[in-house]
């Protein structure tokens, strides 16, 4: 049995590795596609448009805050298995923590604390959709990523 370090140390391995390919590296600030501050892999804390980060500082932002993912999504969801853990500390990392831990809005989150991974897993698709301009629309960006994430979660939750 691995230890909580151990657990929480290999899934955040496993959301940075979902992270990267999903966010790609920008070095520069943009606004995403719902007009929110980012830069590097998705960050948004604090992010100002005009802010530039080194690639050493992108990778340490990314490193810190998916780790604060993994931690937020294990303290409401303990004992998650870890590549469970790892989806959805993902999916926390780029849309929030709702969607694993507001049992009372998140059919997933309701599923994950029941024990339903697989149940919980299947919802991470629904999770793919922001508000642009007043309405909400299907993001292709975020359709890739909620199915690569569903494909490690569902591995957990055999």
């Amino acid at each position: 049995m691995a230890s909580r370090a151990q657990r929480i140390g290999g899934a955040a391995a496993i959301a940075t590795a979902l992270a990267i390919p999903a966010e790609g590296l920008r070095q520069v600030a943009y606004r995403d596609p719902v007009g929110i501050p980012t830069i590097c892999f998705g960050s948004t804390k604090g992010v100002r448009m005009g802010d530039t980060a080194t690639v050493e500082q992108c990778r340490e932002m990314l490193t810190r805050e998916m780790l604060e993912a993994v931690e937020q999504v294990d303290r409401c969801q303990p004992g998650l298995p870890i590549e469970v853990l790892a989806a959805f500390a993902d999916a926390a990392y780029n849309i929030g923590p709702l969607v694993a831990c507001d049992t009372g809005r998140s059919t997933a989150a309701r599923m994950l604390a029941a024990r339903d991974y697989r149940g919980a897993c299947e919802q991470l698709a629904r999770w793919d959709k922001a508000r642009v301009a007043g309405v909400m629309v299907t993001l292709p960006g975020l359709t890739k990523r909620r199915a690569a994430e569903r494909e490690v979660c569902l591995r957990g939750a055999a």
